[in-house]
């Protein structure tokens, strides 16, 4: 029996070509099924059921030689197997399910030859008619599922059951072609997912030996979790941590996937690789692959020969040429299309590469630091970014903590920055404590980054010798860090970042849960940082005395702030606690009018 593509049987006498055109659909079908899942035993039932739906071939089941090994009566192998799957799901059952006549599926894993059986019954018995089937006028078609193409070695067998009542003979041969044209793409799917595990493992190994290797503890790693590293400041357990990991790594060759927000200074770190390696003496050279088209990236990354494109006028050596013996940093890898990334993967797997236009193998031995802030077990997930690209660049992660995370470092960096707009400017400008404890309070979406532009910025607008905390964009309500944080969900992050969720922050109106977009306090879980010598944090603003009459309401709370500050925004913001962008926010959303004097 055939069936059409609108479910319905065709016409009598449609012939031969009516037959192929659904070959060809249910071939393609079990091709799209197969090719897509991470796991093709378990697509198996979509499979079967296309088999059902286009062919006419009911009952179809997958038989797989059983890892257990279980024996004969007598104690000696027979073939031992198991239904994997089944038109009603994905199953692990044992051949007494008769989904498949157990001596007809033994003998084809036996032979490795198919079996077509015309007429089950007389010819296999009463026995292997399967359970809940509507008659005993049955066909069995069996095919082998080899381990690899010609291999004498049969894995599996699938199988399926033709209707004799609806003239099934004539389409035997066919149900044969059919089936055996799906055992082969089965197996091509079982051996690739196969090798993608295997080098799965073997990478996951390689990460498990190295993570070990990184989180022995002893008095050399003690010493290690102390010694600083040149360029990066900070004396938090959250940088100790990290730069820890950077001594240990770096004196192997293991690839290292930098892990951070923007701003946390991945190219700094993967300069500390390159530094604290054997390679420090050989090229250290970085690529942005963000800021390249993926022709251009190609070229740029492989070289190109003389010809090979217009305006290739002359030989051209790529990046991996010029870091042999040394280190690449490719930057923003989680910005490359699918594409270069199959390509890009043959470098790491076999070290060779031929630039573009060339055809000369070229050998490079190379050690890849990369870095990101992209989430790529989410990109893996989604198909943009390759499993198998992921695990070659992912074998020790190093996660950068963000600014937030390492409050205690702010006042030394701050400092830092400020001694180098000094220098650069011929200035001797200098910051106040209650400046560097307002620092403090910030989150810094921007991280480092945000933190040296906040300083250089109000440094370069600063009246006088000191900066005080009056003079910062945040006292001010221009400092956009609030709108980014604002603008912070689950799913998406403006600033780019693995952590793209929302820090908790105090609610200014408890009744309508609404939040303001800075917060005041330090993050959760942290105290006052500590300042460098000289410098002392700022007494906290006198407590305001609490009068009988003195109103709750907080509408009557703001209203009143603003009566003693002489309706100043900035002012107010520091009796009640708050930022001036927080009054700002208060005001328009209780509909207060400013008044003018």
């Amino acid at each position: 029996m055939t069936i059409s593509t609108n479910g319905h049987r065709p016409p009598r006498g449609s012939g031969r070509t009516q037959i192929e055109r659904f070959t060809i659909d249910t071939v393609c079908e079990a091709a799209k099924i197969l090719t897509g899942a991470s796991d093709p035993i378990a697509a198996m039932p979509s499979v079967l059921n296309v088999l059902s739906s286009f062919m006419g071939l009911r009952m179809g089941a997958l038989a797989l030689l059983d890892d257990k090994g279980r024996a004969g009566g007598d104690g000696k192998p027979v073939n031992p197997f198991v239904i994997a799957a089944t038109t009603r799901g994905s199953i692990c059952a044992p051949p007494e399910i008769r989904a498949l006549p157990v001596r007809a599926t033994q003998q084809v894993f036996r032979t490795g030859v198919a079996l077509v059986s015309r007429n089950v019954r007389e010819e296999l018995g009463e026995a292997a008619i399967p359970p809940g089937a509507p008659h005993d006028r049955l066909a069995l078609i069996a095919v082998p599922i080899r381990e690899t193409v010609h291999s004498p070695y049969v894995i599996g067998v699938l199988g399926a059951w033709r209707d004799l009542d609806e003239g099934g003979l004539r389409f035997l041969e066919e149900d044969q072609r059919i089936l055996t044209m799906v055992a082969s793409i089965l197996e091509q799917s079982i051996k690739f997912r196969r090798l993608v595990a295997r080098d799965r493992e073997r990478l996951m190994e390689e990460a498990r030996a190295a993570l070990h290797a990184a989180s022995e503890t002893s008095a050399d790693d003690c010493r290690l979790r102390d010694q600083p590293i040149k360029g990066i400041i900070g004396d938090s357990p959250a940088i100790k941590a990290v730069t820890a990991q950077i001594h240990k790594v770096a004196r192997t060759n293991t690839p290292v996937l930098l892990r951070g927000e923007s701003g946390t200074g991945k190219e700094l770190f993967a300069k500390a690789v390159h530094a604290l390696s054997d390679r420090r003496d050989k090229p250290f050279v970085k690529v942005n692959c963000a800021a390249l088209s993926q022709s251009l990236l190609e070229s740029e990354l492989f070289g190109h020969e003389k010809g090979a494109f217009t305006g290739a006028l002359a030989q051209k050596k790529g990046r991996f040429e010029l870091a042999d013996t040394g280190t690449l940093f490719l930057d923003e890898i989680g910005e490359i299309g699918p594409e270069f990334q199959a390509k890009l993967l043959r470098i790491l797997q076999e070290g060779e590469f031929e630039r573009v236009g060339g055809s000369k193998t070229l050998k490079v031995d190379v050690r890849l630091v990369t870095a990101t802030n992209r989430d790529l077990e989410a990109a893996v997930a989604r198909g943009d970014f390759r499993a198998d690209l992921y695990f070659r660049i992912c074998v020790v992660p190093i996660v950068l903590p963000p600014l937030r995370e390492r409050i205690e470092d702010v006042p030394k960096l701050a400092q830092t920055f400020l001694d180098r707009f000094n220098a650069q400017n011929g200035m001797d400008k200098r910051i106040t404590p209650g400046a560097m404890v307002a620092l403090a309070r910030c989150q810094f979406p921007g991280n480092v980054r945000e933190l040296e532009n906040c300083i250089s910025r109000v440094a370069a607008l600063s009246s006088g010798s000191e900066i005080d905390e009056r003079e910062l964009a945040c006292m001010q309500g221009t400092c956009l860090s609030a709108e980014l944080w604002r603008m912070q969900s689950g799913d998406h992050s403006p600033i780019g970042g693995l952590a793209a969720v929302r820090m908790p922050l105090p609610v200014i109106d408890s009744a309508a849960g609404q939040r303001p977009p800075v917060p005041p306090a330090l993050p959760p879980g942290f105290g006052e940082p500590s300042f460098p010598a000289g410098f002392a944090p700022a007494p906290p603003p006198p407590a305001m005395p609490e009068s009988e009459g003195e109103p709750q309401d907080e509408r009557d709370r703001l209203v009143d702030a603003m009566e003693r500050a002489g309706w100043v925004q900035a002012k107010a913001a520091r009796l009640l606690g708050l930022t001036p962008r927080q009054i700002g926010y208060a005001l328009k959303k209780h509909g207060i009018e400013l008044r003018r004097f």
